[in-house]
């Protein structure tokens, strides 16, 4: 419930930032035009969610795939989500990650059309566990406002990376 009322809390706080400001944030436009049906794109039309993925020299690998129910309308995204936090129970992680690939691929997202990023993470050291990474998805013209939530556990380091949103599971 605590989890809920703060993803609520701080999609509501974003889109009245967004509304007060305007700048730097890009529309989360349809992929196609003339429907009326909620963007996909917008954190609280999507899940995500976290896995292990196979790993490779020198770095774990998880997966972080969005899903979109029917009845949301199909959006573009292009590279990195940015703004990557990582938490534990709730607890901050305090480990910020960056971003690696091409940042300008655009891929469309939506009922149907699953997508992807990658958690590239040194497996030099312990890590620090986690069960919740938050960011902000990007789109061709830039953010997408509001904050999205993936759950699964994993284990997040300093030099953590982003890798940009790709099609499919």
């Amino acid at each position: 419930m605590m989890r809920t009322n703060r993803k609520i809390a701080v999609t509501l706080a974003a889109t009245v930032l967004v509304g007060a400001t305007g700048a730097g944030f890009a529309q989360a436009s349809p992929a196609t035009g003339g429907s009326v049906a909620p963007s996909a794109c917008r954190p609280a039309n999507h899940t995500a969610k976290i896995t292990e993925a196979t790993n490779s020299a020198g770095h774990r690998h998880y997966r972080v795939t969005l899903t979109a129910p029917s009845g949301y309308e199909p959006c573009e995204l292009a590279g990195s989500p940015t703004g990557v936090r990582f938490s534990n129970h709730g607890s901050d992680s305090g480990v910020t990650a960056g971003r690696y690939g091409d940042q300008e691929t655009v891929v469309t997202f939506g009922p149907g059309h699953p997508v992807h990023f990658d958690i590239q993470v040194p497996s030099a050291g312990r890590g620090t566990p986690a069960d919740e990474a938050s960011f902000t998805l990007r789109a061709p013209g830039g953010q997408i406002p509001g904050t999205s939530f993936a759950e699964g556990r994993l284990k997040v380091a300093k030099g953590t990376l982003i890798g940009p949103v790709q099609r499919g599971v």
